[in-house]
């Protein structure tokens, strides 16, 4: 039986952090992956492969949307085929680059494919051989799936890993949930030409952000011609005429709707079953994620869980790599680094894009019972009305005593990219006249968090630029 440091068992951005930070502590380290290829879901169905097809989207509906006056853009030829051929090929060279490559590069870190299955606490068999290791860490991420809705299986439904290679474009689809995924997948796939439903079982589009943003990315989204239809309740699917069938009710009423494909946003389940936790000692929650702790340590101390396999408030690319980093760290060398969640941003990639971090204000009243909120059109950031994007709003949520930001909330063309500079306001606890004292270039969106912050005590219609 071969005796190792560390095992981590998965591939994705957890475990290959984990495995850079174990190979840099110099410990014999194994790697245990199997199902989608080394890089996990962002590299090969997610992040990357999604934010193409979305850019190619982006790309179309500008030409026809720029509202730039004396300029004429035809589109000659849209090939859904080579567009999701080109995405593809990214894929694979992102995959060999940023993973296979960079695995050859860590000398103490072994890589097999194959199932692993806990024995015992400290064991693990991969097909026909034992493992053995002092500390594990567990990064076997998620897996979509469909709604408890009688027929869906019999009928077949697509997860966002199919919609990313389909060789033909459905003519109609229904998506089933909102959230990133939903919202992401529908925008990208109107634009394209496809038409487009989401059922959504909620009131909003995307709960965990600011209302008022996520009614107005609603209304963008309806205005470019998707339909969106909330408070929904999933009945059955079914084969009608050669088309798949979703019934549901709202407001009281059954409702059908047919296309060519479903496809299901409505939720990932850890990929937790098929481990024998059972024998490692290792407890999960009701939806089979594995609890940890702050330093993310489960029920037996020398096993470690991070991403969507573990039971963590967010899931999210840059904190799964995180979370592995120090994850390995803690396994190995027993510290306690733990992530502050709270100063984490997140993004939902439509366009405009919506990002958050920090309170909400709804939030702010349940904490406090009063908030200072103010939010700002983009119809008064002079970049936005140089590129004739005003559609956007900023959000600020401001703790009523102390002035510090709690919250920003943005919903605006690059919000992702906003959205990191209000990581830095949050994180250092600034104030409003912080950030009014900022001075940020001119003209960028960027000006926006300052002048959301100037709004406070001006009215900013009456302010002349750069001030």
């Amino acid at each position: 039986m071969e005796k190792f440091d560390l095992i981590i068992i998965g591939g994705g951005a957890g475990a290959f952090a984990a495995a850079i930070k174990a190979n840099e502590l110099n410990a014999k380290t194994l790697l245990v992956n199997k199902g989608l290829p080394l890089g996990g879901t962002c590299v090969n169905v997610g992040c990357v492969p999604s934010k193409t097809l979305l850019y190619a989207g982006e790309v179309m509906h500008l030409a026809k949307h720029h509202n730039i006056p004396g300029l004429d853009i035809e589109i000659k030829n849209f090939d859904f085929q080579k567009v999701v051929q080109d995405e593809l090929e990214l894929v694979t060279r992102l995959r060999q680059e940023k993973y296979e490559k960079v695995m050859e590069w860590l000398e103490n870190v072994t890589a097999i494919e194959g199932w692993a299955k806990f024995i015992s606490a400290n064991e693990i068999q991969v097909d026909d051989k034992t493992f053995f290791s002092e500390k594990f860490l567990i990064a076997t991420g998620s897996t979509a799936t469909p709604p408890s809705i009688s027929g869906i299986k019999e009928v077949g439904y697509l997860t966002h890993i199919d919609a990313l290679k389909l060789n033909k474009q459905p003519r109609e689809l229904i998506i089933l949930g909102a959230g990133p995924v939903g919202l992401e997948f529908a925008q990208m796939y109107s634009r394209f030409g496809t038409k487009v439903t989401i059922l959504q079982r909620s009131s909003s589009i995307f709960s965990k952000g600011e209302k008022e943003l996520t009614v107005k990315l609603s209304e963008i989204l309806t205005k470019e011609g998707i339909t969106i239809k909330t408070n929904v309740s999933l009945k059955e699917a079914k084969i009608e005429n050669g088309k798949k069938v979703i019934s549901y009710e709202i407001n009281g009423k059954q409702e059908n709707i047919s296309a060519d494909e479903i496809l299901v946003a409505t939720g990932k389940i850890p990929n937790t079953e098929e481990l024998g936790l059972e024998k490692a000692g290792v407890n999960i929650d009701a939806k089979k994620a594995i609890i940890v702790d702050e330093d993310f340590q489960s029920s037996m101390p020398n096993i470690f869980a991070v991403g969507d396999a573990a039971a963590l408030p967010l899931r999210q690319e840059p904190t799964a790599g995180r979370e592995g980093t120090l994850a390995a760290e803690n396994a190995l060398s027993g510290n306690k680094n733990r992530i502050d969640y709270n100063s984490t941003p997140y993004t939902i990639f439509t366009d405009p894009q919506l990002a958050g971090i920090g309170l909400t204000e709804h939030e702010m009243m349940k904490l406090l019972g009063r908030c200072l909120c103010r939010t700002v059109s983009f119809e008064n950031i002079p970049k936005a009305m140089i590129m004739k994007r005003t559609e956007g709003l900023i959000k600020l949520v401001i703790h009523p005593d102390s002035k510090i930001i709690s919250g920003v909330h943005i919903l605006a063309p690059q919000a992702g990219e906003l959205i990191s500079q209000a990581m830095h306001i949050i994180r250092n606890q600034n104030t409003i006249e912080d950030v009014v004292n900022s001075l940020p270039m001119f003209p960028t969106l960027s000006e926006a968090i300052k002048l959301a912050a100037l709004s406070f005590t001006k009215d900013i219609s009456k302010l002349s630029c750069c001030v």
